[in-house]
């Protein structure tokens, strides 16, 4: 009788997946940037996206200090068992001299950094068209109005962002050309910039793995 190959068996073997990443996202925006995020949650169900709104807008260091308390709590780090999780604060340039404050804060702590120089909206704009002229948060508010109805600032009306995830890599393209060019020009915080692409980017990924 022939021995059993015991390194041979029938029992099938559990798939192997990549356990879906959480992202704890800490934004100013109670009203586009939550219904941005909401979308991509919507459309990327393959990552977990939980929204953590800081109120008032305006406050770049607020939101940075709040993510930070995040990481700080949760014991986060690259070697635990939650090495999956991500957590990051989007915000606009203010009025402050603690913007660059905020953004080393997040630096020293592990946080991603989602920052917009003036606004957010500089992010949806790049979802419909490129936009590379000097702006304020007001010229920005009133260029994605014209270029896209469903947003009104005066009026709280929020952008369709449904309708705009679909156009996100090249959104993403777009912001990441932006950035170059203010890089060229030496200076990478200049207006318009974000790096808001960057969080979408690991999103997508992330949702693209869990779904292996």
């Amino acid at each position: 009788m022939m021995a059993r190959d015991r390194s041979f068996s029938l029992k099938r073997k559990p798939a192997i997946r990549d356990p879906k990443h959480r992202f704890f996202i800490f934004c100013e925006g109670e009203n586009t940037e939550y219904a941005y995020f909401s979308a991509l949650k919507r459309d990327f169900p393959g990552a977990l996206i939980e929204l953590k709104i800081i109120a008032p807008a305006g406050a770049a260091y607020t939101c940075a200090e709040k993510a930070t308390s995040a990481v700080h709590k949760r014991g986060y780090a690259r070697d635990s068992f939650e090495k999956n999780d991500q957590i990051w604060a989007v915000f606009d340039r203010d009025e402050t001299d603690r913007y660059q404050d905020a953004v080393s804060l997040c630096q020293r702590s592990n946080v991603g950094i989602g920052r917009s120089n003036p606004c957010f909206e500089i992010f949806l704009i790049l979802h419909i068209e490129n936009f590379n002229k000097d702006c304020t948060t007001r010229d920005v508010e009133r260029y994605l109005q014209k270029i896209h109805p469903a947003y009104n600032a005066d009026r709280k009306k929020i952008p369709d962002c449904q309708a705009l995830v679909k156009e996100i890599e090249i959104a993403e393209r777009r912001a990441e050309d932006q950035l170059a060019e203010r890089d060229r020009e030496g200076n990478s915080f200049g207006a318009p910039s974000t790096t808001v692409f960057l969080l979408t980017r690991a999103i997508r990924s992330a949702a693209k793995k869990s779904a292996r």
